[in-house]
């Protein structure tokens, strides 16, 4: 029984890993300034191209690629974990206050400093790092460790954020503030560059190989905390540090592309239709699945109409449907 179902796991992995390839190959081809495979050959392996599909694809191309390979696969792995430690299938990396806070950060730095794509990036990292931290201070608090205690105060922190947004919004220049505020929470990896996406290379990796190596330390806080605590793990500290790296992946990830939304709820969910099971393989097939529906929607965002989709838009139109699906299913009893 255990080697079949290692051969039905293997054989997802491999065929998400495959349309990943696949999405990503595409991806590099499509967009405004369409450029074809021997075009892209020719750019890696040094021969003849002009200068402008050269610029294209090492400037703005491949850079926005890969982002949204790592945005994907960030949101779909810190997705999985946050349902897997809350135990709660509805639980997204907005949960405890990370896009929320995020937001807020892009909406102080567009009031303060105008449309820049660095102090937008710069004040969504720490914007979102800053509102975790005071959920988790907030749920320390109260002294009472159970998960529910933690996503009270996510919520709690993410209505307040969203009020002093709305505050921003109504001084906010209807002209120029308030629409860049909102095209942001939108999202989109139009503003994707080489330099911008090596800045936050290492802020994600810390957090994203940070989950990856608590592997095990997971998937044992998805039991329930009297038999964490019975196998040895200190549940409340494991937490605390789980909850950190998860929300350090997502703000590496918002911080350049705006809120992105249904990825890290829907991620995990195609995962659990696929392999049955919840456990730390499910996670990294959820991070597989993200890379896969962001790459999908950011060609259909750039490709699809004369100017660019904002993000979100595509990924809620893509998410809706597979949510549905998986609630029909799971009414009926086969999830």
């Amino acid at each position: 029984m255990t080697d079949t179902y290692q051969n039905h796991q293997r054989k997802y992995f491999i065929f998400a890993g495959l349309l990943v390839i696949v999405a990503f190959a595409v991806s590099l081809r499509v967009g405004r300034f369409p450029l074809s495979v021997g075009e892209i050959v020719a750019i890696f392996s040094g021969g003849e191209v002009s200068d402008i599909a050269r610029g294209v694809f090492l400037t703005l191309r491949l850079p926005r690629t890969i982002m949204a390979v790592l945005a994907g696969a960030g949101l779909g792995l810190a997705g999985s974990v946050f349902q897997l430690v809350f135990k709660n299938p509805l639980a997204s990396p907005d949960i405890v206050g990370a896009a929320s806070g995020a937001n807020l950060g892009a909406a102080a730095a567009i009031i303060l400093f105008g449309q820049s794509v660095v102090m937008m990036a710069s004040f969504a990292f720490v914007g979102s790092m800053v509102v975790v931290f005071f959920v988790v201070a907030l749920a320390q608090m109260t002294r009472n460790n159970s998960t529910v205690t933690y996503i009270l105060a996510g919520i709690i922190m993410k209505a307040i954020s969203e009020a002093i947004i709305m505050i921003m919004k109504f001084f906010a220049d209807p002209e120029s503030e308030l629409a860049a505020i909102e095209f942001w929470a939108m999202g989109s990896l139009g503003a994707i560059t080489a330099s911008r996406l090596i800045g936050i290379l290492p802020f994600f990796f810390a957090g994203f190989v940070g989950l990856i190596l608590a592997h095990r330390h997971i998937a044992i806080l998805g039991l329930e905390d009297d038999e964490s605590r019975t196998l040895g793990v200190p549940v409340k500290r494991v937490r605390v540090i789980v909850l950190g790296l998860a929300s350090l992946t997502v703000a590496a990830a918002v911080c350049l592309t705006g809120l992105i939304a249904f990825v890290g709820l829907i991620a995990p969910h195609v995962a659990r239709l696929a392999l049955k099971r919840i456990s730390f393989a499910w996670c990294v097939l959820s991070a597989l699945t993200g890379a896969f529906i962001l790459l999908v929607a950011d060609s259909f965002a750039r490709s699809i109409a004369t100017v660019e989709i904002p993000i979100s838009i595509l990924t809620t139109f893509i998410g809706v449907p597979i949510l549905l699906y998986f609630m029909r299913n799971r009414r009926a009893g086969k999830i």
